[in-house]
């Protein structure tokens, strides 16, 4: 099931989307909003995978509020005004619904998200006996930020946030670096203790300040959510670090 939030300010639109929701059996109505202040509440609580958020709203707009999240689910915009199509894109929204829609039209947006959700979240194939990632001498790698090649010491990147098609990866001591990656490259080069916790997340465990049930806590200002599916690998790896009764 895609866990789904809508957020619409006016109580028949936001009675609509949840009344669409519910004819649409992938999806699972997490909570409907009539602000993003509300939504921003939720989602520090609850996993969210997709979002159907109306632009026009007071004090923040939905397009303003998506850009604000630090690892945005799937997002579907719906407004009245058309102009604000491209912009959405911009923001890499799979779909953009124009009101008044109908069912069909929100049914061709939610198969839009689903699409999208079994693309990001592949469930991996059973581990090999061998370990996945194998501690080398090497912990040094080279990336491509901005024309020039820098090089990273692994054991200094604290997490890494995925952006489409680009990777904001967060060192230690210096701003992070934007580079044109893919997670699985990624993922496949980091070491062991580098976990996947999100479709958007990989983070370094030796960095981790707190871990709670549905998030990892690296500093006082940095809360990260954690993936369903990948709640098992962290559990696993927590157990074996586990020292307790």
């Amino acid at each position: 099931m895609i866990r789904t939030l809508i957020i619409d300010d006016e109580p028949l639109a936001l009675q609509q989307l949840a009344a669409y929701t519910a004819k649409v059996p992938f999806l699972e109505l997490v909570a409907q909003c009539q602000s993003a202040m509300e939504a921003r509440e939720i989602m520090e609580n609850e996993q969210i995978d997709a979002l159907f958020v109306d632009i026009n709203m007071p004090d923040v707009n939905g397009m303003d509020f998506v850009r604000s999240l630090q690892a945005p689910p799937i997002v579907v915009f719906t407004t009245a005004y058309s102009e604000y199509a491209v912009e959405g894109y911009k923001v890499d929204a799979v779909d953009y619904l124009l009101k008044p829609f109908s069912l069909d039209d929100f049914r061709r947006a939610a198969l839009r998200v689903k699409k999208r959700y079994e693309l990001e979240n592949v469930v991996p194939q059973a581990a090999p006996a061998a370990p996945l990632h194998v501690e080398s001498e090497d912990d040094t790698i080279f990336l491509k930020t901005d024309h020039r090649v820098v090089r990273v010491d692994i054991n200094d990147i604290r997490y890494v946030v995925c952006m489409a098609e680009y990777l904001k990866i967060h060192i230690e001591g210096q701003k992070p670096l934007v580079v044109l990656l893919s997670m699985k490259k990624m993922e496949e080069r980091l070491p062991a203790h580098f976990l996947r916790i999100h479709r958007s997340y990989i983070v370094n465990m030796k960095k981790v300040v707190e871990v709670t049930k549905n998030r990892i806590v690296m500093d006082a200002d940095t809360y990260l959510p954690v993936g369903d599916i990948y709640k098992e690998a962290l559990s696993a790896y927590l157990a074996d670090k586990y020292l307790g009764r």
